[in-house]
């Protein structure tokens, strides 16, 4: 049987979705063909027929999962110009955080497989990571008045990234629920510190 063109795509985005749930939640070696074609409802043969292979398939969930997150942040951008910046955070620090973790973010949930995967992943990610620190950086001030850290908007991008990102991991590895919530709320006033002390809740 032939499919058409909309078929395929429909097939393939489901295929993709499907593969980064598994890859958050079971991690790369955990997560096997079999795995990845049930949660998505089909066929090894028509995993196949758009990846040829499971590295292929984690390659285009891990940008697909970056490319989701600098999407979210420039749509927050262009709905709160002001106030996207608490909006980001609070949201990473508290669903980001709590959800399950096949709806995670893709940033602390992929990258330390991203470590270990071959220099066509690698090469792609840092491509990616880069288009999402420029997001980042396009939305916080040049040179905060009163902030901290004076650094310039891509190091401050870079520092918030790792922060957000670094933040989560640890605050999701903990089984202490009041502990993973003093990480939430630390790692918070020091995100929102990078603007300046205007962002920060209750300055």
């Amino acid at each position: 049987m032939r499919y058409n063109a909309e078929h395929k795509r429909e097939t393939r985005e489901r295929v993709i979705a499907a593969a980064g749930q598994i890859f958050r939640k079971e991690g790369y070696g955990g997560a096997g063909i079999d795995a990845l074609t049930k949660a998505a409802g089909v066929t090894n043969g028509a995993f196949y027929g758009h990846f040829k292979s499971k590295s292929e398939a984690f390659r285009t969930a891990v940008l697909t999962g970056l490319e989701e997150l600098r999407e979210g942040i420039a749509a927050l951008k262009a709905q709160q110009p002001k106030a996207w910046l608490k909006s980001f955070v609070s949201y990473y620090l508290g669903y980001k955080r709590t959800c399950g973790l096949g709806e995670s973010c893709a940033l602390p949930s992929l990258s330390p497989d991203v470590m270990r995967a071959d220099e066509e992943t690698r090469g792609a990610y840092t491509v990616e990571l880069r288009r999402l620190i420029e997001e980042v950086a396009g939305g916080l001030s040049k040179r905060p008045s009163g902030a901290k850290n004076p650094a310039g908007a891509e190091e401050r991008a870079i520092l918030l990234l790792a922060m957000l990102s670094g933040g989560v991991t640890l605050a999701r590895a903990v089984s202490d629920p009041g502990l993973s919530e003093q990480i939430a709320a630390i790692v918070t006033g020091a995100a929102l510190a990078l603007e300046g002390p205007d962002t920060v809740p209750g300055s």
